[in-house]
């Protein structure tokens, strides 16, 4: 449940500009996730999440990216999580994962700034990304193994 939970924080922060652990509570909520503001005290603090600016001063939730390509342990985690498998069709990737975790982990692939990766797109269990080339994709699927083996 924590996983899933995780996992749809990190959609969610991606997705609003959140500004609160209220406000975070209320979208868990909506989501079917019965969580109080102490529980998500401790997920912010789980998954490192900082505030940064955005507009008019405002600040908002993100995930606090490490100097390594963006591979924060928080993506990785995401990433091994909901992974279930991959195939290629020329340059074009699908990634199949846990039913409801496709828009986490592709949020967590998106966020790995690839160069070979053009974009994704989420369902519910099936990603598909827009590789530039099909060596980009066979790149790719390497750094994926790597990540989730």
């Amino acid at each position: 449940m924590k996983v899933n939970r995780h996992a749809k924080i990190i959609e969610l922060i991606n997705k609003h500009h959140i500004e609160t652990q209220e406000e975070l509570a209320e979208y868990l909520n909506q989501e079917g996730f019965k969580v109080t503001q102490a529980t998500v005290s401790r997920d912010i603090r789980d998954l490192k999440l900082t505030k940064v600016p955005y507009e008019n001063g405002k600040q908002r939730y993100a995930v606090h990216q490490s100097a390594e390509n963006g591979m924060s342990e928080k993506y990785i985690r995401v990433l091994r999580d909901g992974y279930v498998s991959m195939d290629m069709a020329q340059n074009i990737l699908v990634i199949k994962t846990v039913a409801g975790m496709a828009m986490a982990v592709c949020a967590a692939i998106d966020a790995m700034q690839w160069n070979e990766v053009v974009g994704s797109i989420a369902g519910d269990d099936t990603i598909m990304c827009a590789i530039r080339s099909v060596d980009d994709t066979v790149k790719v699927m390497d750094k994926i193994s790597k990540i989730v083996l």
